[in-house]
Protein backbone atom coordinates (compact mmCIF):
# COMPACT_ATOMS: atom_id res chain seq x y z
CA UNK A 1 0.00 0.00 0.00
CA UNK A 2 1.99 3.30 -0.90
CA UNK A 3 1.18 7.04 0.45
CA UNK A 4 -1.66 8.34 -1.46
CA UNK A 5 -3.73 4.63 -0.41
CA UNK A 6 -3.25 5.25 3.05
CA UNK A 7 -4.39 8.83 3.12
CA UNK A 8 -7.51 7.69 1.37
CA UNK A 9 -8.09 5.03 3.58
CA UNK A 10 -7.01 6.46 6.79
CA UNK A 11 -6.86 10.36 6.55
CA UNK A 12 -4.67 12.95 6.32
CA UNK A 13 -4.34 13.73 9.63
CA UNK A 14 -4.15 10.06 10.80
CA UNK A 15 -1.82 9.56 8.56
CA UNK A 16 0.52 12.48 10.00
CA UNK A 17 -0.98 11.64 14.15
CA UNK A 18 1.04 8.11 13.69
CA UNK A 19 3.61 9.54 11.63
CA UNK A 20 3.99 11.86 14.99
CA UNK A 21 3.94 8.82 16.94
CA UNK A 22 6.49 7.02 15.64
CA UNK A 23 9.31 10.33 16.04
CA UNK A 24 8.04 10.78 18.68
CA UNK A 25 9.13 7.89 20.41
CA UNK A 26 12.66 7.60 18.47
CA UNK A 27 13.14 11.21 20.32
CA UNK A 28 11.79 10.03 23.75
CA UNK A 29 13.73 7.16 23.93
CA UNK A 30 16.89 8.87 22.40
CA UNK A 31 16.45 12.15 24.46
CA UNK A 32 15.92 10.34 28.10
CA UNK A 33 18.98 7.78 27.48
CA UNK A 34 21.51 10.85 26.34
CA UNK A 35 19.81 13.26 28.87
CA UNK A 36 19.56 15.57 26.15
CA UNK A 37 18.55 18.94 27.88
CA UNK A 38 18.92 22.56 26.68
CA UNK A 39 19.05 24.06 30.36
CA UNK A 40 22.27 21.76 31.84
CA UNK A 41 24.16 22.52 28.30
CA UNK A 42 23.88 26.35 29.05
CA UNK A 43 24.53 25.72 32.90
CA UNK A 44 27.81 23.83 31.32
CA UNK A 45 28.94 26.91 29.51
CA UNK A 46 28.04 29.25 32.40
CA UNK A 47 30.33 27.20 34.63
CA UNK A 48 33.19 26.79 31.78
CA UNK A 49 33.00 22.82 31.52
CA UNK A 50 31.77 23.08 28.73
CA UNK A 51 31.46 19.26 29.16
CA UNK A 52 28.71 16.38 28.19
CA UNK A 53 25.28 17.70 28.33
CA UNK A 54 26.51 20.29 26.19
CA UNK A 55 28.53 18.42 23.96
CA UNK A 56 25.18 16.17 23.38
CA UNK A 57 22.71 19.39 22.45
CA UNK A 58 25.31 20.77 20.29
CA UNK A 59 25.67 17.71 18.45
CA UNK A 60 21.70 17.02 18.31
CA UNK A 61 21.56 20.61 16.63
CA UNK A 62 24.23 19.95 14.40
CA UNK A 63 22.81 16.62 12.85
CA UNK A 64 19.08 18.51 12.76
CA UNK A 65 20.86 21.22 10.39
CA UNK A 66 23.25 19.03 8.40
CA UNK A 67 20.02 16.49 7.32
CA UNK A 68 17.71 19.25 6.89
CA UNK A 69 19.84 20.93 4.72
CA UNK A 70 20.75 18.01 3.09
CA UNK A 71 17.04 17.01 2.05
CA UNK A 72 16.22 20.89 1.49
CA UNK A 73 19.61 20.75 -1.68
CA UNK A 74 18.10 17.81 -3.00
CA UNK A 75 15.02 19.73 -3.90
CA UNK A 76 13.27 17.31 -2.20
CA UNK A 77 11.93 19.52 0.85
CA UNK A 78 10.55 23.53 0.30
CA UNK A 79 10.27 24.92 3.66
CA UNK A 80 9.69 28.47 2.14
CA UNK A 81 5.87 28.24 2.77
CA UNK A 82 6.30 26.98 6.89
CA UNK A 83 5.48 29.40 9.53
CA UNK A 84 9.32 29.69 10.38
CA UNK A 85 9.64 31.38 7.04
CA UNK A 86 6.42 31.85 4.90
CA UNK A 87 4.49 33.86 7.67
CA UNK A 88 5.05 37.21 9.61
CA UNK A 89 7.58 36.59 12.51
CA UNK A 90 8.20 39.09 15.66
CA UNK A 91 11.97 40.20 16.22
CA UNK A 92 10.55 42.12 19.70
CA UNK A 93 8.89 38.73 20.94
CA UNK A 94 11.83 36.52 19.57
CA UNK A 95 13.77 38.57 22.16
CA UNK A 96 11.69 39.01 24.49
CA UNK A 97 10.18 35.87 24.51
CA UNK A 98 13.30 33.98 24.10
CA UNK A 99 14.94 35.69 27.27
CA UNK A 100 11.58 34.69 29.18
CA UNK A 101 12.12 31.38 28.16
CA UNK A 102 15.30 31.49 29.25
CA UNK A 103 14.76 32.60 32.19
CA UNK A 104 12.11 30.02 33.34
CA UNK A 105 13.74 27.05 31.75
CA UNK A 106 16.50 27.73 34.77
CA UNK A 107 13.74 27.96 37.44
CA UNK A 108 11.99 25.07 36.03
CA UNK A 109 14.89 23.05 35.70
CA UNK A 110 14.13 21.70 32.43
CA UNK A 111 12.82 23.06 28.96
CA UNK A 112 9.13 21.85 27.62
CA UNK A 113 10.68 18.90 26.25
CA UNK A 114 12.60 17.75 28.72
CA UNK A 115 9.75 18.38 31.38
CA UNK A 116 7.73 16.06 29.32
CA UNK A 117 10.82 13.46 29.15
CA UNK A 118 11.22 13.65 33.01
CA UNK A 119 7.59 13.60 33.55
CA UNK A 120 7.71 9.88 31.57
CA UNK A 121 10.05 8.63 34.38
CA UNK A 122 8.34 9.19 37.10
CA UNK A 123 9.27 12.98 37.84
CA UNK A 124 6.14 14.29 39.54
CA UNK A 125 7.60 18.15 39.78
CA UNK A 126 8.02 17.73 35.80
CA UNK A 127 4.52 17.04 35.18
CA UNK A 128 3.34 19.79 37.37
CA UNK A 129 5.38 22.12 36.10
CA UNK A 130 4.70 20.90 32.44
CA UNK A 131 1.18 21.40 33.30
CA UNK A 132 1.21 24.77 34.62
CA UNK A 133 3.24 25.18 31.44
CA UNK A 134 0.68 24.16 29.04
CA UNK A 135 -2.29 26.19 31.08
CA UNK A 136 0.20 29.48 30.61
CA UNK A 137 0.74 28.79 26.66
CA UNK A 138 -3.19 28.53 25.96
CA UNK A 139 -3.51 31.90 27.94
CA UNK A 140 -0.82 33.36 26.35
CA UNK A 141 -2.80 32.37 22.75
CA UNK A 142 -6.60 33.13 23.33
CA UNK A 143 -6.58 33.78 27.24
CA UNK A 144 -5.46 36.27 30.06
CA UNK A 145 -1.92 36.92 28.49
CA UNK A 146 -3.07 36.86 25.07
CA UNK A 147 -3.28 41.28 25.04
CA UNK A 148 0.20 41.17 26.72
CA UNK A 149 1.60 38.42 24.23
CA UNK A 150 0.34 40.64 21.27
CA UNK A 151 1.32 43.64 22.37
CA UNK A 152 4.88 42.32 22.81
CA UNK A 153 5.36 40.69 19.36
CA UNK A 154 3.80 43.94 18.01
CA UNK A 155 6.52 46.04 18.63
CA UNK A 156 9.06 44.57 15.76
CA UNK A 157 7.40 42.69 12.81
CA UNK A 158 9.31 41.07 9.82
CA UNK A 159 6.96 40.09 6.93
CA UNK A 160 7.34 36.14 5.67
CA UNK A 161 9.35 35.65 2.52
CA UNK A 162 13.00 34.82 1.45
CA UNK A 163 14.41 37.90 3.69
CA UNK A 164 13.42 36.09 6.91
CA UNK A 165 15.65 33.06 5.55
CA UNK A 166 19.32 33.47 6.42
CA UNK A 167 20.90 31.51 4.09
CA UNK A 168 19.76 33.72 1.21
CA UNK A 169 22.48 35.87 2.69
CA UNK A 170 24.85 33.30 1.61
CA UNK A 171 25.60 30.38 -0.16
CA UNK A 172 23.14 27.43 -0.38
CA UNK A 173 25.45 24.96 1.05
CA UNK A 174 26.39 26.82 3.95
CA UNK A 175 23.52 25.33 5.76
CA UNK A 176 25.78 21.97 5.51
CA UNK A 177 29.11 23.94 6.43
CA UNK A 178 27.58 24.77 10.34
CA UNK A 179 26.03 22.07 10.70
CA UNK A 180 29.93 20.49 10.09
CA UNK A 181 31.19 22.44 12.25
CA UNK A 182 29.08 22.29 14.61
CA UNK A 183 29.21 18.73 14.72
CA UNK A 184 32.67 18.70 14.99
CA UNK A 185 33.19 20.97 18.07
CA UNK A 186 30.37 18.38 19.74
CA UNK A 187 32.43 15.28 18.64
CA UNK A 188 35.21 16.91 19.83
CA UNK A 189 33.87 18.05 23.42
CA UNK A 190 32.47 14.50 23.56
CA UNK A 191 35.82 12.97 23.31
CA UNK A 192 37.72 15.12 25.62
CA UNK A 193 35.53 14.41 28.03
CA UNK A 194 35.04 10.49 27.67
CA UNK A 195 31.18 10.58 27.31
CA UNK A 196 31.98 9.39 23.87
CA UNK A 197 32.93 6.11 25.74
CA UNK A 198 29.46 5.84 26.10
CA UNK A 199 28.02 5.19 23.06
CA UNK A 200 23.82 5.74 24.37
CA UNK A 201 25.21 9.75 24.52
CA UNK A 202 26.44 10.08 21.30
CA UNK A 203 23.84 7.75 19.71
CA UNK A 204 21.35 9.67 21.27
CA UNK A 205 22.21 12.91 20.25
CA UNK A 206 22.59 11.71 16.78
CA UNK A 207 18.75 9.99 16.93
CA UNK A 208 17.10 13.00 18.39
CA UNK A 209 18.63 15.38 15.88
CA UNK A 210 17.38 13.11 13.43
CA UNK A 211 14.16 13.39 14.58
CA UNK A 212 13.96 16.60 13.44
CA UNK A 213 14.65 16.17 9.78
CA UNK A 214 12.62 13.49 9.84
CA UNK A 215 9.64 15.48 11.24
CA UNK A 216 10.39 17.89 8.08
CA UNK A 217 10.30 14.98 5.73
CA UNK A 218 7.44 13.37 7.03
CA UNK A 219 5.17 16.16 6.64
CA UNK A 220 6.10 17.59 2.96
CA UNK A 221 5.92 13.57 2.03
CA UNK A 222 2.10 13.69 3.02
CA UNK A 223 2.18 17.87 2.12
CA UNK A 224 3.38 16.56 -1.76
CA UNK A 225 0.56 13.90 -1.92
CA UNK A 226 -2.53 15.08 -0.35
CA UNK A 227 -4.88 17.20 -2.02
CA UNK A 228 -5.80 19.06 1.21
CA UNK A 229 -3.41 21.63 3.09
CA UNK A 230 -0.93 20.19 5.17
CA UNK A 231 1.49 22.27 7.21
CA UNK A 232 5.21 21.56 6.31
CA UNK A 233 6.24 21.21 9.69
CA UNK A 234 8.86 19.46 12.11
CA UNK A 235 9.14 19.05 16.43
CA UNK A 236 7.41 21.65 18.31
CA UNK A 237 6.67 21.49 22.23
CA UNK A 238 4.32 24.48 22.98
CA UNK A 239 1.63 25.09 20.88
CA UNK A 240 0.84 21.21 20.96
CA UNK A 241 0.86 21.05 24.39
CA UNK A 242 -1.80 23.61 24.57
CA UNK A 243 -3.87 21.69 22.11
CA UNK A 244 -3.40 18.20 24.43
CA UNK A 245 -4.60 20.44 27.29
CA UNK A 246 -7.99 21.69 25.37
CA UNK A 247 -8.08 18.30 23.98
CA UNK A 248 -8.37 16.49 27.66
CA UNK A 249 -10.46 19.50 28.98
CA UNK A 250 -13.12 19.55 25.98
CA UNK A 251 -13.38 16.93 22.93
CA UNK A 252 -15.71 19.33 21.63
CA UNK A 253 -13.79 22.43 20.89
CA UNK A 254 -10.32 20.70 20.23
CA UNK A 255 -8.28 20.84 17.05
CA UNK A 256 -8.34 17.69 15.15
CA UNK A 257 -5.46 15.17 15.03
CA UNK A 258 -2.41 15.29 13.58
CA UNK A 259 1.91 15.38 13.54
CA UNK A 260 1.70 17.08 16.71
CA UNK A 261 -1.34 15.37 18.41
CA UNK A 262 0.98 12.12 17.68
CA UNK A 263 4.37 13.73 18.63
CA UNK A 264 4.13 14.18 22.42
CA UNK A 265 1.99 10.59 23.45
CA UNK A 266 5.03 9.30 21.27
CA UNK A 267 7.91 11.20 23.25
CA UNK A 268 5.99 10.37 26.22
CA UNK A 269 5.83 6.63 25.42
CA UNK A 270 8.93 7.06 24.10
CA UNK A 271 10.94 8.14 27.48
CA UNK A 272 8.67 5.87 29.02
CA UNK A 273 10.24 2.71 27.51
CA UNK A 274 13.48 3.79 27.72
CA UNK A 275 13.77 4.52 31.51
CA UNK A 276 11.41 0.95 32.50
CA UNK A 277 14.14 -0.59 30.30
CA UNK A 278 16.97 0.45 31.65
CA UNK A 279 15.71 0.37 35.02
CA UNK A 280 15.92 4.43 35.78
CA UNK A 281 11.65 4.70 36.67
CA UNK A 282 11.01 6.30 40.01
CA UNK A 283 8.06 8.22 41.60
CA UNK A 284 10.35 11.60 42.33
CA UNK A 285 8.35 15.08 43.86
CA UNK A 286 9.68 17.92 45.23
CA UNK A 287 13.05 18.04 47.15
CA UNK A 288 11.51 20.95 49.55
CA UNK A 289 8.24 22.93 49.72
CA UNK A 290 9.93 25.89 49.35
CA UNK A 291 10.79 25.30 45.77
CA UNK A 292 7.04 24.86 44.51
CA UNK A 293 6.76 28.18 43.83
CA UNK A 294 10.39 28.70 41.98
CA UNK A 295 9.98 26.03 39.27
CA UNK A 296 5.70 27.36 38.81
CA UNK A 297 6.75 30.29 38.23
CA UNK A 298 9.71 29.16 35.54
CA UNK A 299 6.81 27.12 34.02
CA UNK A 300 4.49 30.52 33.78
CA UNK A 301 7.27 32.42 32.20
CA UNK A 302 8.19 29.42 29.97
CA UNK A 303 4.70 29.33 28.57
CA UNK A 304 4.72 32.90 28.09
CA UNK A 305 8.27 33.35 26.59
CA UNK A 306 7.08 29.94 23.98
CA UNK A 307 3.99 31.86 22.43
CA UNK A 308 5.55 35.64 22.36
CA UNK A 309 8.68 33.53 20.01
CA UNK A 310 7.07 31.25 17.97
CA UNK A 311 8.49 28.11 20.33
CA UNK A 312 10.94 26.70 22.42
CA UNK A 313 14.24 25.25 22.30
CA UNK A 314 12.89 22.47 20.10
CA UNK A 315 9.83 23.86 18.36
CA UNK A 316 11.67 27.39 17.21
CA UNK A 317 15.46 26.99 18.06
CA UNK A 318 16.12 23.28 16.68
CA UNK A 319 13.55 22.80 13.86
CA UNK A 320 13.64 26.68 12.86
CA UNK A 321 17.00 27.19 13.36
CA UNK A 322 17.39 23.82 10.72
CA UNK A 323 15.57 26.26 8.12
CA UNK A 324 17.73 28.89 9.35
CA UNK A 325 14.72 30.80 9.87
CA UNK A 326 16.02 34.54 11.22
CA UNK A 327 13.65 34.66 13.95
CA UNK A 328 14.67 30.57 15.22
CA UNK A 329 17.97 31.71 15.63
CA UNK A 330 17.60 34.92 17.61
CA UNK A 331 15.06 33.14 19.88
CA UNK A 332 17.76 30.95 20.45
CA UNK A 333 20.17 32.92 21.52
CA UNK A 334 18.21 35.14 23.81
CA UNK A 335 17.10 31.84 25.37
CA UNK A 336 20.09 30.98 25.93
CA UNK A 337 21.30 34.65 27.12
CA UNK A 338 18.43 34.64 29.76
CA UNK A 339 18.91 31.06 31.01
CA UNK A 340 22.75 32.78 31.09
CA UNK A 341 21.59 35.45 33.22
CA UNK A 342 19.08 33.30 35.70
CA UNK A 343 21.78 30.84 36.51
CA UNK A 344 24.36 33.12 37.49
CA UNK A 345 21.81 35.82 39.26
CA UNK A 346 20.38 32.94 41.39
CA UNK A 347 24.12 31.36 41.92
CA UNK A 348 25.10 34.94 43.61
CA UNK A 349 22.18 35.05 45.35
CA UNK A 350 22.76 31.10 46.95
CA UNK A 351 19.22 30.52 45.61
CA UNK A 352 18.37 26.68 44.04
CA UNK A 353 18.60 26.33 40.46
Amino acid sequence: MNLASLLETFGDHWVLAFGGVIIGLIFGFSAQRSKFCARAAVIEGCEGTWGSRFAVWMLGFAVAIFFVQAVVLTGFLNPAPSRHLGSQGSISGALVGGLLFGMGMIMTRGCASRLLVLSATGNLRALLSGLVFAVTVQASIAGLLAPLRLWVTSLWLVEGGPERNLLNFTFPWMGLVVGLLIGGIALWRLKVTRASDDTSWTFGGVLVGLTIAMGWALTQLVASVSFEPIAVQSLSFSSPSAEWLMRTLSTGTSPKFGFDAGLLPGVFAGSLLASVIFGEFKFEGFQTENKLGHYLTGAVLMGLGAVMAGGCTVGSGMSGGAVFSNTAWLTLLSIFAGAALTYKALRSLNSPT
